[in-house]
Protein backbone atom coordinates (compact mmCIF):
# COMPACT_ATOMS: atom_id res chain seq x y z
CA UNK A 1 0.00 0.00 0.00
CA UNK A 2 1.36 3.69 -0.99
CA UNK A 3 1.34 5.97 1.83
CA UNK A 4 -0.74 9.08 1.52
CA UNK A 5 0.37 12.48 1.22
CA UNK A 6 -2.20 14.56 2.46
CA UNK A 7 -2.27 18.74 1.84
CA UNK A 8 -1.78 20.49 4.80
CA UNK A 9 -4.97 22.07 5.41
CA UNK A 10 -6.83 18.38 5.39
CA UNK A 11 -3.81 17.30 7.80
CA UNK A 12 -4.49 20.23 10.09
CA UNK A 13 -8.57 19.04 9.84
CA UNK A 14 -7.44 15.65 10.66
CA UNK A 15 -6.09 16.34 13.80
CA UNK A 16 -7.76 16.81 17.09
CA UNK A 17 -9.59 19.72 18.13
CA UNK A 18 -7.89 22.18 17.19
CA UNK A 19 -8.51 24.65 14.19
CA UNK A 20 -12.18 23.96 15.20
CA UNK A 21 -12.39 25.17 17.98
CA UNK A 22 -10.28 28.05 17.72
CA UNK A 23 -11.90 29.30 14.42
CA UNK A 24 -15.27 28.41 15.13
CA UNK A 25 -16.68 29.04 18.58
CA UNK A 26 -13.69 30.41 20.20
CA UNK A 27 -14.90 33.60 17.79
CA UNK A 28 -18.02 34.14 19.51
CA UNK A 29 -16.95 33.53 23.59
CA UNK A 30 -20.85 34.05 24.92
CA UNK A 31 -22.99 37.03 25.35
CA UNK A 32 -20.85 39.61 27.36
CA UNK A 33 -22.22 40.68 30.44
CA UNK A 34 -23.05 44.47 30.82
CA UNK A 35 -21.70 45.79 33.89
CA UNK A 36 -24.13 47.14 36.22
CA UNK A 37 -25.13 50.94 36.74
CA UNK A 38 -23.33 52.58 39.26
CA UNK A 39 -26.56 54.33 40.16
CA UNK A 40 -29.82 53.18 41.57
CA UNK A 41 -32.39 51.90 39.04
CA UNK A 42 -35.30 53.15 38.13
CA UNK A 43 -38.30 51.90 39.32
CA UNK A 44 -40.47 49.24 36.63
CA UNK A 45 -43.49 49.41 35.55
CA UNK A 46 -45.74 46.32 35.41
CA UNK A 47 -45.00 44.21 31.94
CA UNK A 48 -41.13 45.21 31.79
CA UNK A 49 -38.26 43.14 31.90
CA UNK A 50 -35.38 44.78 33.52
CA UNK A 51 -33.82 45.69 30.29
CA UNK A 52 -37.02 48.03 29.25
CA UNK A 53 -38.93 45.49 26.78
CA UNK A 54 -42.35 44.23 27.57
CA UNK A 55 -42.27 40.69 28.33
CA UNK A 56 -43.93 39.45 25.26
CA UNK A 57 -40.96 40.40 23.42
CA UNK A 58 -38.47 39.09 25.69
CA UNK A 59 -40.08 35.74 25.67
CA UNK A 60 -40.01 35.78 21.77
CA UNK A 61 -37.55 32.27 22.24
CA UNK A 62 -38.22 28.69 21.29
CA UNK A 63 -35.10 27.57 22.67
CA UNK A 64 -33.46 27.85 26.17
CA UNK A 65 -30.41 25.96 25.38
CA UNK A 66 -28.28 24.26 22.62
CA UNK A 67 -29.16 20.26 22.47
CA UNK A 68 -26.19 17.29 22.49
CA UNK A 69 -25.20 18.00 19.39
CA UNK A 70 -23.35 14.65 18.80
CA UNK A 71 -27.15 13.01 19.43
CA UNK A 72 -28.53 15.15 16.56
CA UNK A 73 -27.21 12.43 13.67
CA UNK A 74 -28.71 9.45 12.74
CA UNK A 75 -26.27 6.01 12.84
CA UNK A 76 -27.46 6.03 9.08
CA UNK A 77 -26.97 9.31 8.16
CA UNK A 78 -23.42 9.28 9.03
CA UNK A 79 -22.94 6.14 7.85
CA UNK A 80 -23.59 7.83 4.36
CA UNK A 81 -22.64 11.10 5.13
CA UNK A 82 -18.83 10.37 6.55
CA UNK A 83 -18.39 6.43 6.06
CA UNK A 84 -16.18 4.76 8.30
CA UNK A 85 -16.70 7.33 11.01
CA UNK A 86 -18.07 6.36 14.58
CA UNK A 87 -21.60 7.51 14.64
CA UNK A 88 -20.61 8.78 18.65
CA UNK A 89 -19.07 11.67 16.90
CA UNK A 90 -16.90 13.79 18.72
CA UNK A 91 -17.96 16.66 20.32
CA UNK A 92 -16.04 20.03 20.53
CA UNK A 93 -15.05 22.01 23.67
CA UNK A 94 -17.32 25.46 24.04
CA UNK A 95 -16.95 28.15 26.04
CA UNK A 96 -20.96 27.61 27.49
CA UNK A 97 -22.52 24.65 26.74
CA UNK A 98 -26.24 25.86 27.05
CA UNK A 99 -25.60 28.30 24.59
CA UNK A 100 -23.57 27.00 21.85
CA UNK A 101 -22.24 23.04 20.86
CA UNK A 102 -20.52 21.39 18.05
CA UNK A 103 -19.98 17.58 17.01
CA UNK A 104 -17.70 16.72 14.67
CA UNK A 105 -17.13 13.19 12.50
CA UNK A 106 -14.75 13.22 9.80
CA UNK A 107 -12.75 9.52 8.21
CA UNK A 108 -10.74 8.34 5.41
CA UNK A 109 -12.10 5.27 4.14
CA UNK A 110 -9.84 3.92 0.99
CA UNK A 111 -8.96 6.95 -0.10
CA UNK A 112 -12.06 8.72 0.34
CA UNK A 113 -12.13 11.63 3.02
CA UNK A 114 -15.62 12.82 4.72
CA UNK A 115 -15.92 15.90 7.82
CA UNK A 116 -18.86 16.57 8.96
CA UNK A 117 -19.72 19.71 11.75
CA UNK A 118 -23.03 20.22 13.54
CA UNK A 119 -23.03 23.67 15.60
CA UNK A 120 -25.83 24.45 17.20
CA UNK A 121 -26.41 28.08 18.78
CA UNK A 122 -28.61 29.57 20.89
CA UNK A 123 -29.44 33.52 21.01
CA UNK A 124 -31.35 35.72 23.37
CA UNK A 125 -34.42 36.44 21.29
CA UNK A 126 -35.51 35.25 17.53
CA UNK A 127 -34.44 39.02 16.13
CA UNK A 128 -31.07 38.66 17.70
CA UNK A 129 -30.74 35.18 15.69
CA UNK A 130 -32.68 36.62 12.82
CA UNK A 131 -29.78 39.59 12.82
CA UNK A 132 -27.10 37.14 13.35
CA UNK A 133 -28.18 34.84 10.68
CA UNK A 134 -28.05 37.42 8.13
CA UNK A 135 -24.53 38.67 8.80
CA UNK A 136 -23.52 35.33 8.52
CA UNK A 137 -25.04 34.80 5.11
CA UNK A 138 -24.06 37.77 4.24
CA UNK A 139 -20.09 37.05 4.57
CA UNK A 140 -20.90 33.78 2.16
CA UNK A 141 -21.77 34.83 -1.57
CA UNK A 142 -22.51 32.75 -3.96
CA UNK A 143 -25.18 30.49 -2.55
CA UNK A 144 -29.00 30.15 -2.33
CA UNK A 145 -31.94 29.55 -0.08
CA UNK A 146 -32.49 26.24 1.77
CA UNK A 147 -37.05 26.43 1.61
CA UNK A 148 -38.93 24.42 4.40
CA UNK A 149 -36.29 24.07 7.04
CA UNK A 150 -36.69 26.51 10.04
CA UNK A 151 -37.74 30.04 9.46
CA UNK A 152 -34.96 30.57 7.23
CA UNK A 153 -32.26 28.59 5.72
CA UNK A 154 -29.33 28.76 3.21
CA UNK A 155 -26.62 26.81 1.27
CA UNK A 156 -23.01 27.52 -0.32
CA UNK A 157 -20.73 25.49 -1.74
CA UNK A 158 -16.87 25.97 -2.67
CA UNK A 159 -14.11 24.43 -4.43
CA UNK A 160 -10.36 24.99 -3.25
CA UNK A 161 -7.20 23.44 -4.41
CA UNK A 162 -4.40 22.92 -2.58
CA UNK A 163 -0.77 20.82 -3.58
CA UNK A 164 -3.80 20.04 -6.93
CA UNK A 165 -5.39 18.33 -4.48
CA UNK A 166 -9.39 19.40 -4.49
CA UNK A 167 -11.68 19.73 -1.64
CA UNK A 168 -15.14 20.98 -1.57
CA UNK A 169 -17.09 22.04 0.81
CA UNK A 170 -20.53 22.55 1.58
CA UNK A 171 -21.96 25.12 4.01
CA UNK A 172 -25.79 25.23 5.29
CA UNK A 173 -27.21 27.98 7.61
CA UNK A 174 -30.61 28.10 9.58
CA UNK A 175 -32.17 30.10 11.74
CA UNK A 176 -34.78 28.38 13.79
CA UNK A 177 -37.27 30.70 16.10
CA UNK A 178 -34.38 32.31 18.38
CA UNK A 179 -31.42 28.96 17.24
CA UNK A 180 -28.72 28.80 14.51
CA UNK A 181 -27.97 25.59 12.89
CA UNK A 182 -24.59 25.78 11.16
CA UNK A 183 -23.40 22.40 8.89
CA UNK A 184 -20.32 22.03 7.44
CA UNK A 185 -19.69 19.03 4.83
CA UNK A 186 -16.71 18.74 2.85
CA UNK A 187 -15.10 15.60 1.11
CA UNK A 188 -11.69 14.63 -1.22
CA UNK A 189 -10.36 12.09 -3.29
CA UNK A 190 -6.58 11.31 -2.36
CA UNK A 191 -6.59 9.07 -5.35
CA UNK A 192 -7.95 11.27 -8.04
CA UNK A 193 -7.26 13.75 -6.36
CA UNK A 194 -10.95 15.38 -7.24
CA UNK A 195 -13.19 16.47 -5.12
CA UNK A 196 -16.88 14.99 -4.65
CA UNK A 197 -19.95 16.53 -7.07
CA UNK A 198 -21.50 19.94 -6.21
CA UNK A 199 -24.73 18.07 -5.48
CA UNK A 200 -23.54 15.24 -3.61
CA UNK A 201 -21.72 17.85 -1.16
CA UNK A 202 -24.86 20.57 -1.00
CA UNK A 203 -27.10 17.41 -0.66
CA UNK A 204 -25.25 16.00 2.54
CA UNK A 205 -25.45 18.94 4.14
CA UNK A 206 -28.99 20.22 3.43
CA UNK A 207 -29.89 16.68 4.61
CA UNK A 208 -27.72 16.64 8.35
CA UNK A 209 -29.00 20.41 8.49
CA UNK A 210 -32.69 18.99 8.64
CA UNK A 211 -32.20 16.40 10.55
CA UNK A 212 -30.22 18.74 13.15
CA UNK A 213 -33.24 21.06 12.81
CA UNK A 214 -35.20 18.13 13.68
CA UNK A 215 -33.63 16.74 16.76
CA UNK A 216 -33.45 20.71 17.80
CA UNK A 217 -37.34 20.92 17.91
CA UNK A 218 -37.50 17.18 19.38
CA UNK A 219 -34.88 18.33 22.12
CA UNK A 220 -33.12 14.94 21.04
CA UNK A 221 -30.06 13.87 23.47
CA UNK A 222 -27.25 12.15 22.92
Amino acid sequence: MRTLSLPLALTARISPVMVLAAAGWALTSGPGATPAAQKEPTPQSAGESPSGTSTGAAASKQYAAAPAPCGSMSAATIKALVPGAKAAGKEIPSTDTALRRTCSWNALKGYDYRWLDVSFEITESDSAAAKSYKENISEKSGGGSVPGVGDAGYSVVNLTTEDKQQTREGVVMIQASNALVTVTYNGSDFESKKAPSTDEINKGAIKAAKEAVAALKSGQKA
